[in-house]
């Protein structure tokens, strides 16, 4: 007899392997609900003549899962997904997917058609019933400018989506341009998804992460074995690669992510002409960031410190919280060069954003967490 997950769930509570949680609990009735219906509508016979006689199946209500960082969403997602018996389903982040698609766009218009989407479309639904996203958010206006139609189209052909977000519905692609474009597809995600709140209290990625060292230095193998052992309670045993991020038609790369805690080297983040826009998804993307190898700065690196004061502002005002190595403490990084006086701030940032109680309710999810 196959087994609920909901007692899959309290199996893995009671050996050790998740906390429980009542918030997370009561959300997994949706799951199951989804779950049955998506394989009850794979055992049906797909044939022409079988679709002559049979009455048409009501489509199936997916799910958008919204709240707080830290409340495991994520972790819900990955234990619906491994149970769900099909073969038709895929699970991806949102940015992974939506770069996929706009490289897709691209190669269909090369082909002269009219109209790109429907074609991208279809090639979609025709693999998959079941799309599972995590941390569904808009911020590049050519993915807002499409989604509308392309999600109208998977929906149109049965396909079934789930997702997570950390912001409510209506909340996506807030202050974008031309916003009033976007909202048929908020509406369109209404009807076609149940929405619910998860609403626990607690932050499990905060959990970790309480009495935790966050700045190492120097930044030799000892500070990165530490840090390895960090990243790896973080992300339940390691990341999944890197997370391309597109801000106005560049693209943004994050060397390894998983379910909002992703890993760099400061020449990553900061050795690239990289501007506010694209640390500002950066931060929008993670709700951890470990930044590795930052070295001692001088005027011969003042490009490089002023991207790390703007990296630093954009991840302090998000309250993301971060992981360093550095070949110093924040006081000695940049002490000459053109705008060493307005560094202080930066050092004071990295001091606060060091410390236990930081960013309390919005420090991102764990393993469990998401």
């Amino acid at each position: 007899m196959t087994r609920t997950l909901t007692q899959i769930y309290d199996e893995k509570v009671h050996a050790g392997e998740i906390r429980p949680d009542a918030a997370q609990r009561a959300l997994l009735s949706e799951f199951e609900r989804i779950r049955a219906a998506v394989e009850a509508a794979e055992k049906r016979p797909r044939g022409l003549l079988s679709g002559l006689f049979a009455r048409k199946a009501e489509p199936v209500r997916g799910l958008y899962l919204w709240g707080g960082v830290g409340r495991g969403k994520s972790m819900l997602m990955d234990l619906f997904h491994a149970n769900v018996a099909i073969k038709a389903k895929r699970r991806v982040h949102f940015h992974a997917f939506m770069q996929e698609v706009q490289a897709a766009l691209h190669e269909a218009r090369k082909t002269g058609v009219d109209d790109a989407i429907r074609p991208v479309a279809e090639r979609i639904a025709n693999d998959l019933r079941l799309l599972c996203f995590d941390e569904m958010q808009i911020t590049d206006i050519a993915d807002a400018m499409i989604v509308g139609r392309l999600f109208q189209m998977l929906f149109d052909r049965g396909v079934v989506v789930v997702t997570t977000s950390n912001r409510p519905p209506d909340d996506l692609y807030k202050n974008g341009l031309n916003r009033q474009l976007f909202l048929p597809f908020i509406a369109l995600l209404k009807r076609h998804l149940e929405v619910r709140q998860i609403e626990s209290e607690t932050d499990y990625r905060r959990h970790r992460l309480q009495g935790e060292k966050v700045w190492f230095t120097p930044a030799n193998a000892e500070a990165r074995a530490r840090i390895d052992r960090i990243w790896t309670e973080l992300t339940g045993g390691g990341g999944e690669g890197p997370l391309r991020l597109t801000v106005k038609g560049r693209e943004v790369v994050l060397p390894d992510y998983h379910a909002g805690v992703a890993r760099a080297r400061f020449w990553d983040l900061c050795g690239r002409p990289l501007g506010p826009a694209d640390y500002l998804a950066i931060a929008e993307a993670t709700r951890v960031l470990i930044i590795e190898e930052i070295p001692r700065l001088s005027a011969e690196n003042f490009n490089e410190a002023r991207r790390f004061v703007t990296l630093i502002d954009a991840l302090y005002e998000a309250r993301v919280r971060i992981i360093c190595s550095a070949e110093a403490e924040p006081e000695s990084l940049y002490v000459e060069g053109e705008g060493a006086f307005e560094f202080e701030r930066t050092v004071s940032r990295l001091r606060e954003m060091q410390s236990a109680d930081w960013a309390i309710e919005e420090t991102a999810p764990v393993s469990q967490g998401g």
